[in-house]
C-alpha cells in the first residue's frame, strides 16, 4: 500500500513540473521586484555616499548605526506629519467601511433592475480613473472660480477655499477618496447580501417587521462576519493615507494639513537627494504597518474566523 501511494506521489509530481515551471517567471518577478530592492535598505542605517556607492555598492557607505533615525524623530515637522498621517488614513478607513455598507444596503432596496445597473455602472466608473485624472477634474470643481463656489456665490454665500483651507482639504481628501472608491468596494457587500437567506426577511415580514426592521435585525447581522474582517484587516492602512492622491491634489499652503509620511518621504528622500532619510523613513512606516497587519490578522482571526494559513 506505501508503494502505491508512493508511485502515485511520484506520478502527481511529474504531471505538476510544468505548472511549476508556469509559477518561474512570476517568482522572478517578485524577486527581483520585491526581494532584491531590500537590499538597499541598508542606507537606512548609513551615511550614504554616491560616489562610494557608484564605486563599491550598497556597502560602501560607512555604517551610522540609528542616527539616521534619531536624525528624523528630531525634525520638527515629523510629528505633524505623522499626526496628518494617522488622522487622514482614520478617516479614509471608518468612511471607507460605513460608506459602502450604506450604499450597497440601499442600491440592494432597488427595485427595477435597469435603474440598478445603471447607477452602479456610474458608481463604478470613477475606480478605473487614475488620480491624474481625478485630480484635474477635483481641481475644476472645487477651485476658487469652479463649480461649487459659483453654486454658492449664486446663493450668496461666501466661497470656500476647498484646496487651499487647512481646515478644509483633510475632509476634501476623504470625501473625493469616497467618491473614487465607494462604488468598487460595494462590490463585495452586495455579494455578502446575496448569501443572506431570503426566508429570513420572509419570517421577519410575518412577524411584522417593516423595512428598517428588516435591515437591522437580518441585513447586518447577515454582513456582519464580512463587515468585521474587511474593518480588522483594513488596520494595516493606518499609515498609508493615499500618496498618489494627496500628491495630485495638496499645494504648500496646505502642507500644515495634509503633508503625510510618503509625500514628505518624497520631498525629503529624492528631490532633496537625501537617500539615507528617505530610506530611514520608509522602514520606520514598514515596520510600523507589519506591526498593524500582524494585529489586523490576528483580530480578524478571532473575530471572523479568517486565517492565511
Amino acid at each position: 500500500m506505501a508503494e502505491v501511494a508512493e508511485i502515485s506521489r511520484a506520478v502527481d509530481m511529474k504531471r505538476n513540473i510544468p505548472l511549476h515551471f508556469m509559477l518561474l517567471p512570476g517568482v522572478v518577478l517578485v524577486f527581483i521586484y520585491s526581494y532584491w530592492p531590500m537590499a538597499g535598505l541598508v542606507l537606512a542605517f548609513q551615511k550614504f555616499n554616491i560616489a562610494r556607492f557608484a564605486s563599491g555598492g550598497y556597502f560602501a557607505s560607512p555604517f551610522i548605526g540609528i542616527d539616521n533615525f534619531k536624525y528624523v524623530f528630531g525634525m520638527p515637522e515629523f510629528p505633524r506629519v505623522l499626526w496628518n498621517t494617522v488622522f487622514i488614513a482614520s478617516m479614509k478607513i471608518v468612511a471607507g467601511t460605513v460608506a459602502p455598507i450604506l450604499f450597497a444596503i440601499l442600491l440592494n432596496e432597488v427595485g427595477k433592475a435597469w435603474l440598478k445597473r445603471a447607477v452602479q455602472t456610474v458608481t463604478y466608473l470613477p475606480y478605473f480613473l487614475s488620480w491624474v485624472i481625478l485630480g484635474g477634474i477635483i481641481s475644476d470643481i472645487l477651485s476658487s472660480d469652479g463649480m461649487i463656489n459659483q453654486m454658492l456665490a449664486s446663493l450668496h454665500f461666501q466661497p470656500v477655499f476647498f484646496l487651499g483651507d487647512n481646515r478644509v482639504f483633510p475632509y476634501m481628501l476623504v470625501i473625493t477618496d469616497l467618491w473614487k472608491s465607494t462604488g468598487f468596494n460595494t462590490i463585495i457587500y452586495l455579494a455578502a447580501l446575496t448569501s443572506i437567506n431570503p426566508a429570513l426577511y420572509e419570517a421577519a415580514v410575518i412577524d411584522g417587521a417593516n423595512r428598517w426592521k428588516q435591515t437591522l435585525h437580518v441585513t447586518l447581522p447577515g454582513m456582519m462576519p464580512i463587515i468585521v474582517l474587511l474593518g480588522t484587516l483594513s488596520l494595516g492602512d493606518i499609515l498609508n493615507a493615499g500618496f498618489e492622491q494627496i500628491f495630485v491634489l495638496y499645494n504648500p499652503v496646505v502642507f500644515q494639513s495634509g503633508d503625510i509620511i510618503d509625500t514628505f518621504n518624497y520631498r525629503i528622500g529624492l528631490l532633496g537627494a537625501k537617500y539615507d532619510i528617505g530610506t530611514a523613513i520608509g522602514l520606520f512606516k514598514s515596520c510600523v504597518s507589519l506591526v498593524m497587519v500582524s494585529v489586523s490578522y490576528a483580530l480578524a482571526s478571532k473575530f471572523a474566523n479568517y486565517r492565511i494559513f
